[in-house]
């Protein structure tokens, strides 16, 4: 039985979410009985993290509003100060459009702004990725705090499912549907790597790796202690060529970017970098390398997928469930330089090739849109705490 659901607001708030809310943004824009209302934020507005606002319309899609919170620096204050602002224009657009639900994904600070402003304007929330854990960041926090403000909640494991119902959240809310970006992995047509290599003016080499690396907010070592590690062991490979992308505007970003910019420029026979380079060619990319090294959720979901080498550093995603292909290993240089070792042996490479990735899923936005048609809305607002100790 389907509700009268006919206004449904999906708000992104960075390349990396915008791409996962993809497959799912073009179902709801596909779907005759619903109209699509798009809210851009965060680090979409900023020219320093790629103006990716812009590829939002690229892909045929109609920006309804947008809201700019984006620090002015890497400081706490700058962050706070920014939040505050977002909730005024959240405020301001909520005031104006009649919304029957609201779709977020992830735990950003962003993201955790808009809910908090949905809360207050009685909009109910759709929550996709609850349940997850980063201990390395405060956005563990803010992601509980939106499941505990959330209505619906999708969940990319079982595991997550359990862990949303643990919170307090009725059983008949929680859907588990699996990993979102599997929607782009198994429907886009990836690109060949002559086309690749043309569209990013790179060329890669006999052996090729890609960097992702954010600050882990909760750390004790400083941000540029680590990435200075992490360049460090980099430097001592030979016959590697490096792909950088840009970090996001968490406290410390822009001190990676820096120091990315730096690197690069003094080996730019070997590195590049990228502020964004879209789902298409980050993908692409995946197919093409050795293995995935730093701290970024892709490497925990998308990069099993692609039977490549994964280092994970340091405490950033700590708490994730991940595949067994994935290497953990501490911030240091020493264990750096070690857990790269790895994945060029082929004792690993075989090990990587018989390793399924826990986030497969079919069909997942299809799913997520089905459940939010056919959820009955009336009273949701009111939510009543599900004890699971007896």
């Amino acid at each position: 039985m389907l509700n009268n659901i006919k206004n449904v607001c999906v708000i992104t708030g960075s390349r990396a979410d915008y791409d996962l809310l993809y497959p799912l943004l073009r179902r709801i824009r596909n779907d005759k009985g619903i109209k699509l209302h798009i809210i851009a934020t965060g680090n979409h507005m900023s020219a320093e993290f790629g103006l990716t606002y812009k590829q939002i319309e690229d892909d045929g899609f109609i920006i309804n509003h947008k809201v700019e919170i984006t620090p002015s620096s890497d400081s706490a204050g700058g962050v706070i100060k920014t939040m505050g602002e977002g909730l005024i224009g959240f405020a301001e657009i909520f005031g104006k459009i009649d919304l029957d639900i609201i779709i977020l994904l992830g735990d950003r600070f962003e993201i955790f702004v808009a809910a908090t402003a949905a809360t207050v304007a009685r909009i109910p929330i759709a929550h996709l990725s609850g349940g997850e854990t980063t201990e390395g960041a405060f956005d563990e926090v803010f992601r509980h705090s939106i499941t505990k403000m959330s209505h619906l909640h999708f969940t990319t494991t079982e595991l997550y499912r359990n862990r949303v119902i643990q919170l307090g959240e009725q059983p008949e809310r929680v859907f588990n549907v699996g990993a979102f970006v599997m929607d782009n992995i198994n429907e886009m047509k990836l690109l060949s790597k002559d086309d690749l290599q043309e569209s990013m003016k790179f060329k890669f080499g006999k052996r090729n790796l890609l960097i992702t690396f954010h600050p882990a907010t909760l750390e004790d070592s400083p941000v540029e202690e680590q990435f200075n590690n992490l360049l460090g062991a980099l430097s001592n490979i030979k016959d590697v060529k490096l792909i950088f992308t840009k970090s996001n505007s968490d406290i410390g970003g822009r001190k990676i970017n820096k120091m990315i910019d730096e690197y690069v420029e003094l080996n730019t026979h070997k590195a590049v970098s990228y502020s964004f380079l879209g789902r298409l060619k980050y993908l692409s990319v995946m197919q093409y390398i050795d293995g995935v090294i730093g701290n970024s959720s892709s490497g925990i979901v998308e990069a099993p997928s692609f039977k490549i080498g994964i280092i994970n550093i340091g405490n950033r995603q700590k708490g994730r469930a991940k595949s067994s292909s994935i290497i953990d290993c501490k911030s240091s240089l020493s264990e750096i330089e070690k857990a790269i070792k790895i994945i060029f042996t082929e004792e690993y490479k075989n090990k990587i090739l018989k390793t399924s990735n826990i986030y497969e899923g079919k069909d997942v936005s299809k799913k997520i849109l089905m459940e939010i048609k056919s959820y009955n809305l009336e009273g949701i607002l009111m939510k009543i705490f599900y004890d699971s100790i007896k």
